[in-house]
């Protein structure tokens, strides 16, 4: 079982932040709200508050397999401003771990220059804060150990992606059949 650790800043986007949650908690990984606000209330971009698991200064990352960044606006810009979320992405970056970002949000591994040289997605716009990465306007893209996602409508490929990392193939279809995703998408078997 993998552990993931997921950032959620005020004006972060709903689909986004808790899609992936939901998926990968099926999926058996074990995922740990972080709030960068200093408060475990966190306030969503379309004003829904949830209740983070952990708050940043208490949590300790070196047991992470995977970090997760959520779009949204201002969710996406309060997460680039935190330092703390800054250092703990590179150092896990160092490391060789896993980095998730959508929508908005691969800005902030844009600013750190995380991404040049990488094939790279985001909201269209936010190309211009991808620093040296190759655009690549697809669902999500994965290059090496950090996958980006487009947007809102991506949220489901990007996550099942993600879970396919940490798991399998077999776990990742078996999770889409369950939750009718294979209908959605017309690929029942």
């Amino acid at each position: 079982m993998a552990k993931i650790y997921e950032f959620l800043a005020n004006g972060f986007e709903e689909i986004e932040a808790l899609a992936p949650v939901d998926i990968l908690r099926r999926g058996k990984q074990e995922v740990v709200t972080v709030s960068v606000t200093g408060s475990p209330w966190v306030e969503s971009s379309h004003g829904i508050t949830v209740k983070a698991d952990q708050l940043f200064e208490d949590t300790d990352f070196s047991d992470a397999d995977m970090l997760l960044l959520p779009g949204g606006m201002p969710g996406s810009t309060n997460l680039n401003a935190h330092d703390g979320v800054k250092r703990v992405l590179l150092a896990h970056h160092d490391d060789g771990r896993r980095i998730g970002a959508i929508c908005a949000a691969p800005m902030v591994l844009g600013g750190l220059g995380l991404l040049r040289g990488r094939r790279a997605t985001c909201s269209p716009g936010f190309e211009v804060y991808l620093d040296g990465a190759e655009y690549t306007h697809e669902l999500f893209t994965v290059d090496g150990t950090i996958i980006t996602g487009e947007g809102p409508a991506a949220t489901l490929p990007y996550a099942y992606r993600i879970l396919e990392m940490l798991t399998d193939t077999d776990t990742k279809r078996t999770l889409q059949r369950k939750m009718q995703f294979l209908h959605l998408m017309g690929e029942e078997d």
